[in-house]
């Protein structure tokens, strides 16, 4: 059975999880953010088939989220580093962590904390408006179409 690609939909949730939706995208993420860089220590954090992970790493290439880098020549060996728009994920990241830890992992203890370097502080996501910072949630946000004549002017890729 194949899958559907999202990437073609005529929204940014469905394109994004066309590129890194699938369950081992976001692990190869999660490690990839803690300084794993090499495909034998990604198969070897994350118990993956080789064929899966050499898929995966290659979506995640091909989508400008990893860049690869040959590091041998004898045998040639590649490492996958994060690109500008695979960092740009962190928050994706670090928010589904603290959702983790909240309905996931429950009573027990996070598996992981997240310390803010310039105050030494375990902290965690919060979304906040750009504009005044006032929390964001559910029921104080609304998502509204843009104008038909706006998205007609817009060059693709482009966001506001």
């Amino acid at each position: 059975m194949s899958r559907t690609d999202f990437t073609e939909r005529a929204c940014s949730v469905a394109k994004t999880l066309g590129a890194v939706g699938e369950q081992w995208s976001l692990l190869i993420l999660r490690d990839a953010f803690l300084g794993v860089r090499r495909f034998d220590d990604f198969q070897n954090h994350l118990g993956i088939a080789r064929n899966i992970l050499s898929d995966r790493l290659a979506k995640l290439v091909e989508h400008g989220i990893l860049s690869k880098r040959q590091y041998s020549e004898r045998p040639v060996r590649y490492e996958y580093r994060l690109t500008s728009k695979g960092a740009d994920l962190f928050p994706v990241l670090f928010a589904l962590q603290k959702w983790g830890d909240t309905w996931a992992v429950g009573d027990d203890e996070p598996l992981r904390t997240v310390v803010h370097d310039a105050c030494g502080k375990v902290t965690h996501p919060v979304s906040a408006c750009v504009h005044c910072g006032g929390p964001l949630t559910l029921f104080n946000v609304k998502a509204r179409p843009l104008p038909l004549e706006e998205l007609a002017t817009r060059a693709p890729g482009e966001s506001s």
